[in-house]
Formats: structure tokens, sequence, C-alpha cells
């Protein structure tokens, strides 16, 4: 199984291209979902990765497929310009998910 990276800029892109992880770049909802659905599809993908951006894009079909498919792993990364998340998304995320503070 291989890595597959939806990106909203390039320079996310490139820099994984130049690890061996192919991908595309997107810039609006319409195409970003196109992508998600094919590579969903794709038996030979294993790894999904996306950054923050294209996630707040698709958000609602992004979880949808997150919760309801067992392959491919999606991965939510930031870009260059770092996270657009807050500080304590994991600590917040895991306190609303199971309901305990670390």
């Amino acid at each position: 199984m291989k890595s597959f990276l939806i990106s909203d800029n390039r320079d996310t892109w490139v820099g994984l291209r130049l690890v061996g992880i192919d991908g595309v770049i997107v810039k609006d909802r319409e195409n970003a979902l196109k992508e998600l659905k094919t590579a969903v599809k794709n038996q030979d993908i294993g790894i999904l990765i996306l950054t923050e951006r294209i996630v707040d894009m698709v958000r609602d079909e992004y979880l949808e497929y997150k919760l309801k498919s067992r392959t491919p792993l999606f991965v939510e990364i930031p870009d260059r310009h770092g996270s657009i998340r807050e500080y304590n998304a994991i600590k917040n995320y895991i306190r609303d998910s199971v309901g305990i503070h670390i």
C-alpha cells in the first residue's frame, strides 16, 4: 500500500514528492471532494494525507469517510505555514471523545 496527499499548496506537495509520496493540489471544494472520493476508492492507497485547509473544505465528507472506511488511514497535516488548529488540539480531541482530562 502507498501513501497519497491531497494538498492546497505547492510547497507541501513538493516536500512530500521529495520523499516519494504522490499527490494532487486542489484549490476548491469540488475538486477536493472529487480527489477525496477517488482516493478512498483506490485500494492501493493505505494512508491518505490531507492538509488542514483541505480538511476544513470537506469537513463533513471527511468525517464520514474516516468513520466508515476501514482503509485508507486518514492523516491531517499542517502546511508550511504551521498549524491553523489550536495548540492543544490532540488533548482537546481526547477530552471531547473520551471524557478524560490529560
